[in-house]
């Protein structure tokens, strides 16, 4: 069966996009096949996989719209066995046009539910916690939660957690958080060890053993429409993203 991971964390700039492109590429190095979900009307996640604006339709706003799967919503990527759903930035309409549509929390859920053949979806929410992220959260078997190593990491996760909550209480009983992520690490910042021992003493064995380091060959990847373990494949950034994948896929 498929399992459905929303990358959510409602702070921008903590490596969500990254986090799910990059895991998703190395779960397609360990023989899984993936469909991103790009539920971010930024379209972030389509311009680190390479595709064009140009070539994006029909996008995730159209499905929404709709209410249904197209055959061409599916876009092959340059990564055999990684597929998406592409979006831009019309997709931030939706957030005004489901407020008044009948079972909304729903839509995103309904559409996944007509694809089949993959291992995983991943779906890089938005920064935002509004009608796109809860569709994303209800369509969703579990949440990771990317969490920068800054002195304000915790600012708002607090939040994020009472919508997961009240979302499994009322739309989505299954919803789990899958694990925390700690994104941006550096070795020689006292303040990234800081961080680390708080998120571990808070959230314990939610917290995976692998960190992402602060990586400049990650930073650079997705100016050139690749993933860091495509644009890379040596660089640390990407054995940490390897190791991230081993660890989401061996502890199901």
């Amino acid at each position: 069966m498929v399992k459905i991971i929303a990358i959510a964390n409602q702070k921008g700039g903590v490596g969500k996009t990254t986090t799910a492109i990059n895991l998703a590429t190395a779960m397609v190095a360990i023989d899984k096949k993936v469909l991103i979900v790009d539920s971010d009307p930024q379209g972030n996640a389509s311009t680190g996989l390479g595709i064009e604006e140009r070539d994006r339709e029909p996008t995730l706003y159209r499905l929404l719209s709709q209410g249904r799967l197209e055959d061409r919503s599916i876009k092959k990527t340059a990564i055999p066995n990684l597929d998406i759903i592409t979006a831009t930035i019309d997709l931030a309409a939706s957030e005004i046009e489901l407020a008044n549509i009948k079972n909304r929390e729903e839509r995103l859920k309904n559409i996944l539910e007509k694809i089949n053949g993959y291992d995983f979806f991943i779906i890089d929410c938005p920064p935002a916690l509004g009608l796109l992220t809860i569709n994303s959260l209800v369509a969703a078997d579990s949440v990771m939660v990317p969490l920068q190593c800054e002195f304000f990491a915790l600012e708002g996760l607090t939040a994020l957690i009472q919508t997961i909550n009240i979302i499994k209480e009322n739309f989505n009983k299954k919803l789990e958080i899958e694990g925390l992520v700690l994104t941006m690490y550096d070795k020689r910042n006292t303040l990234s060890e800081l961080v680390e021992k708080d998120v571990r003493g808070h959230f314990k064995d939610k917290v995976y053993k692998t960190v992402i380091p602060r990586n400049v060959r990650v930073s650079e990847a997705p100016s050139h429409g690749k993933p860091v373990l495509i644009y890379d494949t040596a660089c640390v950034g990407s054995k940490a993203y390897i190791e991230l994948a081993k660890e989401v896929i061996f502890n199901q």
